[in-house]
């Protein structure tokens, strides 16, 4: 089947489903031209942002016709993929129950059915069960169903909980009575992620976003009257910040913060009291951030005042000194804290991996939990009893299942309540997880996390996969993956490149991946890959990057700097159109993320952004096979970025490899909703990927 040829946008061997010809006429096309600090660029594609016009949807279905044809010969392989990864799932299953005051709750799933249900058990984690609420009930009618904010009233009565059905992320909250399981007629619509109960069980706080889906302001509802005499709690009017809501872990306080990419505060509300306006709990300071919880009378707080890395401080809630708990220790990452009874736990990280750091508040004492596996993902679990001995976390690693465990303070005793089944006969021996570190051209070291199949020879010859995000400073998780398996089975090696701009190695990690450093995310995976096959890991002819939203940013840029590097390319929801999306203040995140790209009306940072934006920057060379995915109703990256750099490739960029785009029209920036879909659409993606590198038989007879 012969790939897009350029200069003609799509088409296949049994017929062209679209070409130039059909597209808008030029002078209907509206091209759009930038001058800007002396440079002028013109876009040949800004029409398609017009999602009203017929002839956009048109050309999105035909680029979605023209990847189903030159897909259709991996229809078999797609399908086999699904039925590997729906035959080790246990499709029906319960989650740990977790005991909240005289219940325990839990999800479970059900074969057959794409979402999960929430219940709850009386007298035990044994007890009846009780439904309240099953998500494939609330998803009929629906092709995208996302349950959000799902919160129980402290008198265990009333379920709040919100709901998105076109991917657009504005809620819909509801409430439902516990016992009659019937919804009442409390409905507030628009809303966002957050919401927090008062003691009372009658006065509920929420968020709502402004027009560029901003959570801006805090309000308040008491439960039986009209959403419309709702009382505002708190607005921010800096456009820099977002807004959430929580209830602290004693359930003594409501906690609002206000977080923009280098500033965090945080206001409270005693719960018992709701009506109070909002009290700050330290001053904002522009560069400093601070999260909080509460224990008997005390803040516990993880600041980066005077501290890059984070140190513990406490300081009584009616005022008083900060007094220093845990010092600052370079390179040891303290993030946030959670307060108990008679313990404080910071998550952080560690020599660039997940750590828990326990402190005895009676002796201020501080030790951290220590784990085995060379590469690993520890998260907090359902921990809702504020007075317990037993803190309870998540643990899994490349070749170890999702796994729950207590772990007994006092004695330190670890019980594992359960591990996620993988069915087929599942042996973690028959794979291998490893961790490199590679050495930038900077000379910065790049942690590697890397799992393959036992058998695969590590002897330069086997196709490689490796996948990057390297933003927000948000670090990417080393999980267990029943997909993976499917790559793993055909000897495939997958890699995660934990590249700057992430928050893997603290802070500075962060700061030298970001702004005028930015251009280092994308030269860390180049010098990922290298060190990789310098290693043995991979072929450098079989080597393929993925990466989604900001990493689909990642994918862009390193394709770019170096077309030739990869023999295949995944890039999901691509941030790519970077220059012209932070100039346009009226779409989501853009104002909120000048602190993270940078402003391009100020010089020096359009120079930096306009020398990586991936849509602006594509060469005359042969790239890799790409396979770009967007969806219609994605608000925090439009549509309109990944077609259009898909459609620029195939003018701009030399050679034949197929430039596939495949967008959700349904759906918004997480894809489909339902765990089917879900698998398929991954299916979609291991398919295109072994295609690509997985088959070495084949990889010879491709262009």
């Amino acid at each position: 089947m012969a790939a897009a040829k350029q200069g003609y946008a799509v088409g296949s061997a049994e017929g062209s489903v679209w070409s130039r010809a059909m597209e808008p006429p030029i002078a209907e096309r509206r091209p759009t031209e930038r001058v800007l600090h002396g440079e002028t660029a013109t876009d040949d594609y800004s029409w398609m942002q017009d999602r009203d016009d017929p002839a956009v949807i048109a050309y999105l279905e035909a680029e979605n016709a023209y990847t189903d044809a030159m897909t259709d010969h991996l229809t078999g392989l797609r399908e086999e993929i699904f039925e590997e990864i729906k035959d080790r799932t246990q499709e029906t299953d319960l989650a740990v129950p977790a005991k909240r005051g005289d219940y325990w709750y839990s999800t479970r799933t059900e074969e057959g059915r794409p979402y999960r249900i929430w219940v709850r058990m009386a007298g035990g984690a044994d007890g009846e069960e009780t439904v309240l609420l099953d998500e494939n009930q609330a998803a009929e009618g629906h092709d995208y169903f996302r349950l959000a904010n799902f919160s129980v009233s402290p008198n265990a009565e009333i379920i709040g909980y919100s709901a998105d059905t076109d991917g657009g992320e504005r809620y819909t909250t509801r409430f439902r009575d516990a016992f009659g399981l019937t919804d009442l007629p409390d409905e507030i619509p628009n809303t966002s992620y957050g919401a927090a109960w008062a003691s009372d069980s009658l006065h509920y706080f929420y968020t709502v976003t402004d027009a560029v889906m901003r959570p801006w302001q805090v309000w308040r509802h008491h439960l039986g009257t009209d959403p419309s005499v709702d009382a505002l709690v708190y607005q921010e009017d800096d456009e820099r910040y977002y807004l959430s809501v929580r209830r602290s872990r004693s359930g003594a306080l409501i906690l609002i913060s206000a977080e923009s990419a280098v500033t965090r505060d945080v206001q409270y509300i005693p719960a018992d009291d709701p009506e109070v306006e909002p009290i700050r709990i330290l001053p904002r300071v522009e560069g400093v951030q601070y999260a909080v919880d509460h224990r008997n009378g005390e803040f516990w707080i993880v600041t980066n005042d005077g501290a890059v890395d984070g140190r513990l401080v406490r300081r009584p809630v009616d005022g008083g000194d900060v007094v220093e708990v845990v010092p600052h220790t370079a390179g040891s990452k303290l993030d946030r804290p959670s307060c108990f009874e008679d313990h404080v736990v910071v998550w952080g990280r560690y020599d660039g991996l997940p750590s828990i750091l326990i402190v005895d508040p009676n002796d201020e004492s501080a030790s951290y939990l220590t784990f085995d596996e060379v590469v690993y993902d520890v998260t907090p679990d359902a921990n809702y009893e504020f007075d317990t001995r037993a803190l309870r976390y998540g643990f899994q690693s490349p070749v170890t299942p999702p796994s729950v465990i207590d772990h007994d303070l006092p004695t330190g005793k670890r019980t594992l309540l359960k591990q996620l089944p993988v069915l087929g006969g599942y042996e973690p021996s028959d794979y291998a997880a490893a961790r490199e570190w590679a050495t930038s051209r900077d000379g910065a070291r790049i942690p590697i996390s890397i799992v393959h199949g036992t058998n695969t020879p590590i002897d330069g010859s086997a196709p490689l996969l490796v996948y990057a995000y390297g933003a927000y400073e948000i670090s990417m998780p080393v999980r267990f993956s029943i997909p993976l398996l499917s790559l793993l089975d055909r000897g495939i090696v997958y890699a995660i490149a934990h590249v700057r701009g992430g928050g893997e190695m603290g802070k500075s990690w962060y700061e030298d991946g970001k702004l005028a450093h930015k251009m280092h995310t994308f030269t860390d995976v180049l010098d990922v890959a290298d060190h990789l096959t310098g290693a043995g890991y991979g072929d450098p002819k079989r080597v393929a990057v993925r990466g989604a939203s900001a990493g689909g940013l990642t994918v862009g840029a390193s394709v770019n700097l170096d077309p030739e590097r990869f023999r295949a390319a995944v890039a999901e929801v691509p941030f790519v159109d970077v220059v012209n999306t932070m100039l346009d203040e009226t779409l989501p995140l853009t104002v909120v993320e000048w602190e993270e790209w940078g402003n391009p009306t100020i010089a020096d940072e359009y120079a930096w952004m306009r020398a990586y934006t991936p849509y602006e920057n594509i060469r005359s060379a042969t790239y890799p096979a790409l396979l770009i995915t967007a969806g219609l109703n994605d608000p925090r990256v439009q549509y309109w970025e990944p077609a259009k750099w898909a459609a620029r490739l195939r003018t701009s960029a030399m050679g034949d490899r197929p430039v596939l785009l495949k967008t959700e029209m349904g759906a918004g920036h997480f894809a489909r909703s339902g765990r089917y879909d879900v698998w398929r659409d991954e299916a979609f993606v291991l398919a295109f990927i072994i295609d690509q590198i997985g088959r070495s038989e084949t990889l010879d007879k491709r262009r």
